[in-house]
């Protein structure tokens, strides 16, 4: 009676297929095509009894819907999540600054993000010495619509690929047919069981934040290519342009002086070659840019719950992020009376974690994996000091990373090392404490 009583307010249909329970699309009096992307959002951690009397009013607050869709349960229950799409961006933007976190019952607060037709997959397990051709032939084979496919060089050896890749499709329908055909533990490549997962798509960044960049994130570099010589190197075109760089592993920060700068090394840098490695050059993500969250349309079940085995490693696209000048660290004082409350790492903006060890956490939380385990290890310098490096091991990926450097300070080794954790698993999170670290 409630949801007729809605339908009749509003005099949008209301329809049930293929699990899921469609409001709109389009509304009443719509003429034309559909929204465009990014007028989409993802809601999760619906209480499994709440229905679109209760939610589409809620959701209306932020702007006109076009189409509500609740994931349903043969049950009649939900499934604990929802996509609403709006008439324009702006909506969508303003859905996720009024309502992500929102309480919608006593100690039920419900997640609210950005969703995008996802038509990546993260492919693992691929043989090391197969080269970029190779797997897109192979994946042309075996699934249909990949229109590109991303192999990242090993950081030891540039001729071997680092055992995972990207493929790329032409649609979301023909990624989700292809994950479905290749299920693991299934289906093999050149005789070897792959992992076939989502890949979660790249933040968007507003246009506006990234037309004040003024840096260039570098990867792909050998190992043992200096600071020195990205400064030359990244220099030549104009001598004095670079104010500063950073270098960690494979890849690196160049900051400029100033944008137009930037814009014309990353025309001429990238794809040159450096120390007989060809390397990658783009713009740098801000760091904290409220861009609202990505979530990756996933079939059928929600990327806020967890739903079989952890996410295996490589499977969130590489999203990269480079100091915030803006990250709040003031110090207020806190006064008799102030109303406190307990909360957990998970409660915060990512924007608001400002080491590395601290973001890694907050990583495998997300994903409901057991928290990373570091092992201290040490040998004499120079000077009889010990010098530190912490070996990371992440017990739901069965993975081991180490840095490459050594650091004096403890703290400094773990920080290192769990920043080396981040960029395997695909997230880069450099904000002004890591930067800062000191490597003997």
């Amino acid at each position: 009676m409630a949801l007729l009583a809605l339908m009749e307010k509003t005099g949008y249909n209301m329809v049930q297929e293929n699990g899921q329970r469609k409001y709109g699309g389009p509304p009443p009096g719509w003429e034309g095509q559909p929204p465009p992307r990014g007028c989409e959002v993802f809601v999760g951690k619906i209480p499994r009894d709440m229905y679109e009397d209760h939610l589409v009013p809620l959701f209306e607050r932020a702007g006109k819907i076009y189409e509500f869709r609740l994931m349903m349960e043969f049950s009649g229950e939900n499934r604990g999540y929802a996509f609403v799409m709006y008439t324009n961006r702006e909506a969508a933007q303003r859905s996720i600054q009024m309502l992500d976190n929102y309480e919608v019952r006593p100690g039920k607060f419900i997640g609210v993000c950005v969703s995008l037709d996802n038509c990546r997959l993260f492919v693992g397990s691929i043989p090391k010495d197969k080269k970029k051709d190779e797997i897109v032939e192979e994946m042309k084979k075996v699934t249909d619509g990949v229109t590109d496919v991303i192999v990242y060089p090993s950081s030891t050896d540039k001729s071997r690929n680092r055992g995972f890749a990207f493929v790329e499709y032409e649609s979301h329908k023909a990624a989700a047919m292809a994950r479905r055909k290749l299920i693991p533990g299934t289906f093999q490549l050149w005789g070897h069981s792959i992992q076939v997962d989502w890949a979660e798509p790249e933040k968007d960044v507003d246009e506006e934040v990234m037309q004040r960049v003024r840096v260039l994130y570098v990867r792909n570099l050998m190992l043992d290519t200096t600071e020195e010589t990205l400064r030359q190197e990244f220099s030549y075109f104009k001598p004095g342009s670079v104010e500063r760089v950073k270098k960690l592993t494979d890849y690196a920060f160049i900051h400029y002086r100033c944008r137009s700068d930037a814009v014309t090394a990353l025309s001429v840098m990238n794809g040159a070659q450096i120390d007989g490695a060809t390397v990658e050059v783009m713009l740098a993500k801000p760091a904290g840019a409220k861009d609202g969250g990505v979530a990756g349309r996933r079939e059928g079940c929600s990327p806020l719950r967890p739903v079989g085995p952890p996410p295996r490693l490589g499977t969130v696209t590489l999203c990269v992020f480079v100091p915030s000048e803006e990250l709040d660290r003031c110090v207020l004082p806190l006064m008799p009376g102030t109303p406190l409350s307990p909360t957990t790492l998970l409660s915060l903006k990512q924007s608001q974690i400002g080491s590395a060890v601290s973001l890694l956490e907050f990583y495998c939380r997300k994903h409901y994996w057991s928290p990373p385990e570091y092992h201290l290890y040490a040998t004499p310098g120079l000077d009889g000091k010990l010098l530190l490096v912490y070996k990371v091991v992440m017990p739901s990926t069965r993975s081991t990373w180490m840095p490459d450097k050594l650091c004096v300070l403890l703290d400094d080794a773990k920080e290192l090392a769990a920043q080396t954790a981040l960029w395997n698993l695909g997230t880069v999170q450099y904000s002004q404490n890591t930067a800062g670290i000191n490597p003997a």
